[in-house]
């Protein structure tokens, strides 16, 4: 099962953290991977050494996922080294602040719709003519518990998560017939390299109410964006799958 040999599989903002794993798991069941980033060549090229001393196949791609020409660059690059795509995960994500309404700014919440909002639009345009003709692909959105729990200090994220999510349920309507799903994979706060940094008390706080006692892992979140790439998720479309540990329950 969740065999992706002859797929290729896109992952935004692929080179550490959650991306990084989800575009592990994807090159381990079989697809070809492009890895995506944005600025840390160096660490980005670990990454690809990493992913390629695993005997997986797949390559590096520099791109800002809310810029137009960008984008239509890298897909183009991408078609012509691994082949058409067939499997897109938005992942890409900018800081997350937690601030009073009275501290953000407009162009914060607006960084936060490019990243949630523009960026899924932008690559879904580009890889769509070719997933129509084939009839068959996976959008796989990374949402976050957040909207569901309301997470207050937060309103910038959680209103372009919610946004994401209604673009994922919209889109799964308008694409089913063409035989393209559209899901989400929505994460509880799974301690990455950016939350190295973090106040050990908020961490700890977290941590106590997991009903599953234990903290998610990045493997996790990798294990529900391969199911739903997978041709056994070809009836599922429209779907929020949140991997929390039970801090929520849909």
């Amino acid at each position: 099962m969740f065999d992706l040999k002859g797929r290729v599989a896109l992952v935004t903002g692929s080179t550490t953290g959650l991306g990084k794993a989800m575009a592990f798991h994807l090159g381990r069941a079989g697809a070809k991977v492009a890895l995506n980033f944005a600025n840390n060549e160096l660490r980005a090229a670990k990454a690809l050494e990493e992913f390629r001393e695993e005997g997986l196949e797949g390559a590096l791609f520099k791109a800002n996922v809310v810029d137009p020409e960008s984008v239509e660059r890298m897909i183009a690059d991408i078609e012509s080294e691994l082949g058409p795509v067939d499997i897109v995960v938005f992942n890409a994500t900018p800081d997350q602040p937690q601030m009073p309404i009275e501290e953000y700014d407009w162009s914060f919440h607006q960084s936060m719709l490019e990243f949630f909002v523009k960026s899924p639009y932008l690559v879904t345009r580009a890889v769509l003519p070719g997933m129509k003709a084939r009839k068959h692909g996976r959008i796989i959105n990374i949402g976050s518990e957040v909207f569901d729990r309301g997470v207050p200090n937060f309103s910038p994220y959680v209103a372009a998560k919610g946004a994401q999510r209604g673009w994922t349920r919209s889109m799964s309507q308008e694409l089913a017939p063409f035989g393209i799903t559209v899901n989400m994979v929505s994460p509880g706060w799974i301690p990455v390299e950016r939350h190295e940094n973090d106040p050990q008390d908020m961490k700890d706080g977290y941590r106590a109410l997991i009903p599953m006692d234990r903290w998610g892992k990045p493997e996790d979140i990798a294990g529900a964006a391969v199911y739903f790439a997978s041709d056994e998720a070809g009836f599922v479309t429209g779907q929020t799958l949140v991997v929390n540990g039970g801090m929520t329950v849909n």
